[in-house]
């Protein structure tokens, strides 16, 4: 690489890499969706492009979908690490969660 090419990269990461970030993001919620939906089952769907987590209430003999999200898959890894850091921080303060044998080969029952 050239050195005016490498000042041009140089320079393109360096702007890219100040782009301002909002310094305060305001959430709203509307009061139904404040309630929240209970879920103790998920089931994943994928395509190329999107991921749809269908979040289930499990009470046999029913199950209910009681929320879906669609979001696409670096938007779904942010969120896996998110909760990965948040499942670490509730072992360290409240000890490991035991999970049953149940789920232990879950890929065997992935579609």
């Amino acid at each position: 690489m050239q050195n005016g090419e490498q000042e041009n990269k140089e320079n393109f990461l360096n702007k890219e890499n100040k782009m301002e970030q909002p310094k305060e993001l305001k959430l709203k919620i509307n009061d139904e969706q404040l309630k929240g939906s209970y879920a103790n089952q998920v089931a994943i769907m994928h395509s190329q492009y999107d991921f749809v987590l269908d979040f289930i209430n499990m009470f046999p003999p029913e199950a209910i979908v009681s929320s879906r999200v669609i979001t696409n898959p670096a938007s779904l890894k942010r969120m896996w690490n998110a909760i990965g850091v948040n499942l670490k921080k509730y072992e360290d303060e409240f000890g490991i969660i035991e999970v049953e044998d149940g789920n232990a080969n879950i890929t065997e029952k992935v579609n």
